[in-house]
């Protein structure tokens, strides 16, 4: 059956109803018109504009935290270069600083070995952030675990910045 024989049917059908009929007829497609309008464009629209407002907050947490890593980095860049001695000066007394007895200190080369032995979370990572930024030495291993007081065993490398 083609479109044009069928469009004729329609027409002889719609021809052949009462006209309360037709209202109803007419009523029933309005709906089922404003339902598929609603399920293809508003409904989706009116979710995305729902959550909008939080993937906005999400976002801008994400760009303020990406500034402040950006900001970090252009210091650290700026910063003059800096001798292995003094790097090694400045780790060994954020050493004594920081972990005090319960880290110990060992260079080997460009590498220093840190070996902890009750070290509390919040002093492990202020000497952390110490050690990166004075001395600018980087993690390269580290095998730590937390005790049943919950504080830091293990060792850490560290890489010193080259002569």
């Amino acid at each position: 059956m083609s479109a044009a024989s069928m469009l004729k049917a329609l027409k002889a059908r719609w021809g052949g109803l009462d006209s309360r009929e037709k209202v109803w007829v007419a009523a029933a497609i309005a709906l089922a018109a404003a339902a598929l309008v609603w399920l293809i464009a508003l409904g989706p629209a009116l979710a995305t504009l729902r959550s909008a407002e939080q993937q906005h907050r999400a976002l801008d947490a994400q760009l303020q935290q990406m500034l402040n890593l950006q900001a970090q980095a252009q210091a650290l860049q700026a910063q003059p270069k800096q001798n292995r001695e003094e790097a090694l000066r400045l780790l060994e007394l954020s050493v004594r600083e920081r972990l005090g007895t319960t880290g110990r200190f060992l260079v080997s080369g460009d590498r220093v070995t840190i070996t902890l032995a009750g070290a509390a979370p919040l002093a492990l990572a202020q000497w952390l952030t110490q050690a990166r930024l004075n001395a600018r030495a980087l993690p390269s291993e580290a095998h730590l675990s937390r005790n049943s007081g919950g504080l830091w065993e293990g060792t850490l490398v560290l890489t010193l910045p080259s002569r």
